[in-house]
């Protein structure tokens, strides 16, 4: 080794990996050469915090990491139900809304609604009236009602109080966005069962949705949980399929009822119980 390398006797050892370049190109190259363990601290020739800040590096990347993994851990799923069920539907209903407002035509709506024409007969009409009229107000308001009283009769008051919210709310809603919107129903054939309200968006849909989004919340953590998501997904679905194969909605319209109907049940549920909050009494329990 030459006489420029080493140093002599009682002198600490030169910085391996040369002399310090000017300007902050030099001091990066050896942040990274301490960071990645290839360089002492002491042997790098940065001033002490500059050095320490390096060295310290890969520890607050660890502690990083674990608190992005305990918050995964802890927040993970429900954050996943908000984006699916608040945040996903409003923008959804947001971009129809806005398509409408703009006069926009939306190319799906003819083609489903006149598919669903092709099927008509006596019998596929009994079946979608029948389901048309369960879908309000033979169906879904007699249950809305009766939920939301069994419910505070036996008092538990939150999950009365959520329902309760969430049914009346998502009725008022529909009813002033129909006035917002002024749409017009269809009129691409002669409806069986004609409407004279405006037609966006669907207040079955809506109605529907939102009592099977109560139901599902209420039953979450009971072994009922699979079951209600099953059929009351079928209820909702045959509901909305009933309104366009009578001919008094868009697709659209259902679109965006069901967006309306999650997003505001989500929004009930998180002010009612705050996320954390049990959504059904433990046995022996009362809600406050």
């Amino acid at each position: 080794m030459s006489s420029a390398t080493m140093a002599a006797p009682g002198e600490p050892d030169p910085p391996p990996s040369g002399p310090l370049e000017p300007g902050p190109a030099g001091i990066d190259r050896r942040v990274r050469d301490i960071a990645g363990g290839r360089l002492p601290a002491g042997k790098a020739g940065l001033p002490a915090d500059t050095a320490l800040s390096a060295e310290s590096a890969p520890a607050t990347l660890r502690r990083e990491q674990r608190l992005l993994v305990r918050i995964a851990r802890d927040f993970g799923w429900p954050l996943v139900l908000v984006f699916v069920t608040l945040l996903l539907p409003l923008w959804g209903f947001s971009e129809l809304a806005g398509e409408l407002r703009a006069g926009a035509i939306f190319g799906f709506d003819e083609p489903i609604l006149r598919g669903l024409r092709a099927m008509a007969s006596a019998g596929v009409d009994r079946f979608f009236v029948l389901f048309s009229n369960l879908g309000y107000m033979y169906g879904v308001v007699p249950v809305d009602i009766a939920l939301v009283a069994v419910l505070f009769i036996r008092r538990h008051l939150r999950a009365a109080t959520f329902a309760s919210m969430a049914v009346v709310g998502s009725a008022l809603l529909n009813l002033s966005a129909k006035r917002i919107f002024t749409r017009d129903r269809p009129s691409l054939w002669e409806s069986i069962t004609p409407e004279v309200t405006w037609s966006f968006p669907s207040g079955h849909a809506m109605g529907s949705a939102t009592l099977a989004a109560v139901v599902i919340v209420l039953v979450w953590h009971t072994r009922w949980r699979w079951p209600a998501i099953a059929a009351m997904s079928a209820f909702v679905l045959l509901v909305g399929i009933s309104r366009m194969y009578l001919g008094v909605h868009y697709p659209s319209d259902i679109l965006a009822g069901w967006a309306v109907a999650s997003a505001w049940t989500a929004a009930c549920h998180l002010g009612v119980y705050r996320l954390h909050a049990p959504t059904w009494p433990s046995h022996g329990q009362r809600m406050g």
